[in-house]
């Protein structure tokens, strides 16, 4: 769920109502089929009345002549937003069983002219007013820029697999202070239990979908819990569905005055829960700050809102820093947001920023990082979108340190100076369904890394996350997109989408609902060209490569835990010890430090020469600017296998080409700080 600013017009003043609303702003009886028993794809008995698809021919089954599946990836959906929010935030469903007339109408507030469509007022401007009749005339809605009407009936889905869609990641989302504060509800504001009821209804849109073609898993639409399951149902021709969680307060994660509402048990929990349940990929914290990790800030009068949502519902403002890397969170800005700020308590102001202090202070806490470990401990994915620079640095150091591959950035919100590290750990990007000329510009942008790593490419539609998607074109664009055209494997012919009296043209109505997402790849093949397609289409390989990497992925020894260890020197304390063993003792609270000196090392002795490929070290604040990681045989020849100038701190990771060795030594050189070296933990692995 992202968040974008719509252009601006005239608008009432902001109500605190208003404020809170913003922070999610920016975020039947079956009939036979003629087609019945002859075409797979096509379902027995489909409910009548109901969408046209408007594709013809063949779903393409099998993998490539590299038994690779094929096939486009959205990486982040929310097919089961409408139940998120208190249940009346988005209007409509995905399906019904009473069928299509039911499940596109409007929400009963709406009605009879759209008066009380509140969201609708604050997020599109205008005076919120619009039609509110859904099926069959559709004269308002769905569109491009209505963000609070249902995108995804699975109808609209069933097109974008039939022009070639193979992977759907649904991630389950919702924001307890939106529910709070939203005057129109019909259920429970807590996070965990709108979790749930997600999870189940999208099991239950898979039920309804397979009835269509004559039982339990016979249907296109299939959830999957491992990647070997989702490479079966790619090669069946079918949509493989991953169930994702994007949420503020995940196991109830949230923090007042800093102080952590939960534990390492309600995480454990959480966690196996949510397995337990399918999912297999989730952020960790969205929008606010919470006991896990800070977020990438939103800016300008957006950002005060949601700064001051965030002070309304944990009591802390968020806290900036200077950036000591090229990475950076959005700078926050000092635009008014008064009918937010009116809503503070007295005396209390929003803070005011330093315009070189754009990270934010929070980074990843201990309980973060212990959900961190716990989800690669689970083989889930971790989602970066949203995470602070901080966080994010912190997340991917471990992931490194463990070579481990399951990391995502599915929708446009990580800095992009973190792309090549994400690429090396073997993770998987996705860009943000943005108009087909910025997508493709910033695809090309990428091409170069995604060459170096062969991998493909993904979007993230964002469907029903009030976001915004692409506007029209129009139809004097040198380019149009020409109807009828053939799906990028060439074996379908995709014409314009209908759903009751209305039908859709990619290039007068924008991407209005999922069903126009292969005319939104068509249009990007008429701007960017053949080859932005093709990364695309090479999506859903890269994908389950990334994931199928994270299920696969095993712990390694630690050559180093309980080794014979001597250092230059370490610093006297008579309350405790910091000698040399301590930094392979494998507990982290315990450490090594030196003398206060440049010129110091730490030498372990593994007991046998094995190959070395790999070390860790976990700096405590003492911690050297330039070092190198040294290696022996015989404790006596020295070979220098990598080396630092810029070190800062925290957890890094040397790789190198394996070489033997009895010994390992680290040799600071330089302090980073007045102190001498400090290490938590010193780690030395073969792979």
């Amino acid at each position: 769920m992202t968040m974008t600013q719509q252009p601006h017009h005239r608008r009432r003043p902001v109500t605190v109502l208003s404020l809170l609303l913003l922070v999610m702003a920016v975020t039947l009886g079956p009939t036979p089929s003629s087609a019945a028993g002859t075409d797979w794809w096509n379902p027995v008995a489909r409910p009548a009345p109901d969408s046209q698809i408007g594709v013809t021919g063949e779903p393409f089954k099998g993998t490539d002549s590299q038994g690779e599946v094929r096939g486009f990836v959205d990486a982040h959906n929310h097919i089961m937003a409408n139940e998120a929010f208190g249940g009346r935030l988005i209007c409509g469903k995905p399906f019904s069983e009473a069928g299509v007339a039911d499940a596109l109408k409007d929400c009963p507030e709406h009605y009879p002219d759209g008066s009380l469509a509140i969201f609708d007022f604050i997020t599109n401007g205008g005076d919120g007013k619009h039609d509110p009749d859904g099926w069959p005339t559709f004269k308002d809605w769905p569109a491009y820029d209505s963000l609070t009407h249902q995108q995804n009936y699975y109808a609209w889905v069933e097109r974008a697999w039939r022009g070639g869609q193979r992977v759907l990641v649904n991630d389950l989302v919702t924001n307890g202070v939106i529910c709070s504060v939203y005057p129109f509800k019909d259920r429970s504001c807590d996070e965990m239990t709108s979790i749930r009821l997600q999870a189940k209804l999208t099991y239950d849109m898979q039920d309804y979908i397979d009835e269509m073609y004559g039982g339990t898993g016979k249907g296109w639409f299939r959830i999957v819990t491992d990647s070997a399951q989702a490479r079966s149902v790619i090669e069946q021709g079918k949509l493989a569905v991953i169930l994702g969680v994007e949420t503020s307060e995940p196991f109830g994660c949230k923090q007042i005055l800093d102080i952590a509402q939960c534990d390492k048990d309600d995480i454990d929990a959480g966690l196996d829960e949510l397995y337990d349940l399918g999912v297999r990929s989730m952020f960790l914290c969205h929008k606010f700050d919470n006991a896990l990790c800070g977020v990438r800030f939103d800016e300008g009068g957006l950002g005060t809102a949601i700064n001051v949502g965030q002070f309304l519902s944990t009591g802390t403002f968020w806290q900036t820093e200077k950036c000591t890397g090229p990475q950076h969170d959005n700078p926050i800005g000092g635009a008014a947001a008064p009918g937010a700020e009116e809503e503070l308590p007295a005396g209390v102001e929003v803070p005011s920023y330093d315009d070189d202090a754009q990270c934010n202070k929070r980074g990843l806490t201990e309980l973060g990082e212990y959900a961190v470990r716990g989800m690669m401990q689970r083989k889930m994915m971790l989602e970066v979108d949203h995470m602070s620079v901080k966080a994010t640095g912190r997340a991917l150091d471990i992931f490194e340190s463990e070579s481990y591959p399951g990391v995502l950035s599915s929708h446009s919100w990580m800095d992009l100076n973190w792309t090549e590290r994400v690429y090396g750990l073997g993770g998987f990007i996705a860009q943000y369904m943005h108009g087909s000329e910025g997508f493709s510009a910033e695809a090309d942008r990428t091409k170069a890394l995604r060459e170096k790593y062969d991998v493909g490419y993904g979007y993230g539609t964002d469907m029903d996350g009030v976001g915004g998607w692409p506007a029209p074109r129009g139809a004097d664009a040198s380019n149009p997109v020409t109807y009828p055209f053939r799906s990028t494997d060439g074996g379908s012919v995709i014409d314009k989408q209908t759903t009751g009296s209305r039908t859709w043209d990619l290039n007068t109505d924008g991407a209005s609902h999922y069903g126009l997402v292969p005319d939104w790849i068509e249009d990007i093949r008429k701007v960017g060209g053949q080859d932005v397609v093709d990364d695309l289409f090479r999506g859903a390989e890269s994908y389950l490569d990334t994931w199928g990497a994270s299920e696969g992925h095993k712990a390694g020894v630690n050559l180093a835990k309980g080794a014979s260890a001597s250092a230059s020197s370490s610093e006297s304390n008579p309350f405790t010890s910091y000698a040399p063993g301590r930094a392979v003792d494998g507990n982290t609270d315990t450490r090594w430090a030196s003398d206060w000196s440049d010129d110091q090392w730490l030498r372990i002795d593994l007991g046998s020469t094995s190959t070395v490929k790999r070390v860790t070290l976990e700096w405590e604040r003492a911690y050297a600017k330039s070092y190198r990681v040294e290696v022996s045989t015989d404790g006596t020849t020295w070979q220098s296998v990598w080396s630092t100038t810029a070190g800062d701190g925290g957890l890094d990771t040397a790789r190198f080409n394996g070489v033997p060795a009895r010994y390992v030594r680290i040799h600071g050189l330089d302090r980073g700080t007045d102190w001498g070296y400090s290490l938590y933990e010193v780690g030395v692995h073969s792979s």
